[in-house]
């Protein structure tokens, strides 16, 4: 692919793929490390507690900040330099690891200590999402967005391939301080590249409220991202059917680990979060190579992708072989980044750089707000309710239910994940019928020019 020069009103700097390489491969590195200490975690916290719930808490600590934070993140990210925003979160980030690394060469992590790091980590997250998102438009022509949103889903498959591979020989070979060592040091391949590259600052539009005299009052720039989506109401629609989705694949997924461990070892898991990241994997490369429709409108197909997305959902919690759970987590993971990608390319097109950090912030916490919920409520509902249900002498083990599903350990998790994607189908279903959702990119009127290739 060529480089693309796009011309800037404020900047004699190049704007094209090459600077978002340059940070993409950064922080691919960096993804790779957390990744690592990420699954060494997982299975500490099983090996300590043998129980669902911990995992669902360290993901809600994990995630909580985002919702609190994100509204500010994303007013800071369109006042400030975006590129300081990230390093100042990748520093913020090594920092947390390395408190890690502390407690446990002191001997003393403990479970609580761990929530209480997702938490800081999650902090910094929320500061540096909504600038990265912010600064694609800026880097990236228009008619690549879609290729630059597959390549950020490919990193991540590439960072669940890896670390599952990794970690689990590492585990070994170093232990989980080792890891965490391992962890640390890829933080500076993020932060050197960010530190070579320079992002371009966005045109100001007469709608950006930085220009009307409320430079210190982020209140108010909350308000502008909540108008600003108010009066699009096929944007609102969309996020109350994201919304939806992230709580159904939430209250799932963040059971995933517990599905696979009640029946197979540490080394299935490993196997199970590769298939992960080859599903994530096929779907960053299906949609950086065919870069979305040239021709007609990506939301049908977003909401499609997420249809057939809830299938996954359902195999994967049909039986507790390591086949089933692969194979579904496959087809889910294959379709996330397809409609991932697709959908914010047009949130990219359809809103104006220099208010991106404040509206996508705003869309994030919107599109998040019952994830909290699913973490509540997953880990609780699986070990006091589900589970029993489905043990062998459980209420619903000689049903059609425990004929369908089975009965033992981990089956109740199976159950969750069926109902959740039987749900999300007919979600979507519904949501496909609305046509201010469905049409939205014909009622909105693009924000970004098209570009010279």
């Amino acid at each position: 692919m060529t480089e693309t020069a796009l011309p800037t009103p404020d900047t004699s700097l190049p704007r094209g793929m090459k600077t978002f390489l340059i940070i993409w491969l950064g922080e691919l590195v960096s993804m790779i490390g957390s990744g690592l200490t990420g699954f060494a975690l997982a299975v500490y916290i099983y090996q300590e507690t043998g129980q669902a719930t911990p995992f669902a808490l360290t993901v809600l600590f994990g995630n909580l900040p985002a919702l609190l934070l994100l509204p500010i993140a994303g007013s800071v990210a369109d006042r400030f330099d975006r590129r300081w925003i990230m390093l100042l979160a990748d520093c913020g980030a090594a920092l947390t690891t390395l408190l890690v690394l502390i407690l446990l060469f002191f001997g003393d992590l403990q479970i609580w200590h761990i929530y209480t790091l997702a938490f800081m980590g999650a902090v910094f997250g929320a500061f540096q999402e909504p600038a990265y998102t912010a600064s694609t438009v800026m880097l990236v022509p228009k008619q690549q967005l879609a290729r630059a949103n597959g390549m950020v889903q490919m990193g991540q498959a590439l960072s669940s391939i890896v670390t599952p591979l990794l970690a689990g020989f590492l585990f070994v070979a170093i232990g989980l301080s080792g890891i965490v060592i391992i962890d640390f040091v890829t933080f500076f391949f993020a932060i050197g590249a960010l530190l070579s590259v320079r992002i371009p600052p966005p045109e100001r539009t007469t709608g950006s409220t930085l220009q009307e005299g409320h430079m210190n009052n982020l209140l108010s720039d909350v308000a502008f991202g909540w108008q600003y989506l108010r009066v699009r109401s096929g944007l609102i629609g969309l996020l109350g059917y994201f919304a939806m989705v992230n709580f159904l694949l939430n209250f799932s997924a963040v059971l995933s680990s517990p599905l696979v461990l009640s029946n197979h070892p540490a080394s299935v898991l490993g196997i199970v979060q590769m298939f992960v990241g080859l599903g994530m994997l096929a779907g960053g490369i299906t949609l950086s190579i065919w870069g979305g429709p040239r021709q007609g409108r990506r939301i049908p197909l977003v909401i499609g992708f997420i249809g057939l997305a809830m299938i996954g959902l359902i195999v994967t919690g049909l039986r507790p072989g390591a086949v089933y759970i692969s194979a579904g987590m496959f087809i889910l993971l294959f379709m996330i980044p397809l409609a991932s990608g697709l959908s914010q390319s047009v949130w990219q097109v359809k809103v104006a750089p220099d208010v991106q950090g404040r509206i996508f912030s705003i869309r994030a916490m919107l599109s998040r707000s019952m994830m909290p919920l699913a973490f509540l409520l997953a880990g609780p509902l699986a070990d006091h309710v589900f589970e029993p249900l489905m043990r062998a002498n459980g209420a619903l083990a000689n049903t059609f239910v425990g004929s369908l599903l089975g009965s033992g350990p981990g089956r109740g998790i199976g159950l969750i994940f069926v109902l959740s994607g039987l749900i999300g189908i007919l979600v979507t279903g519904l949501v496909y019928r609305n046509r201010h959702i469905r049409n939205v990119e014909d009622e909105l009127p693009d924000a970004v020019a098209e570009q010279p290739s």
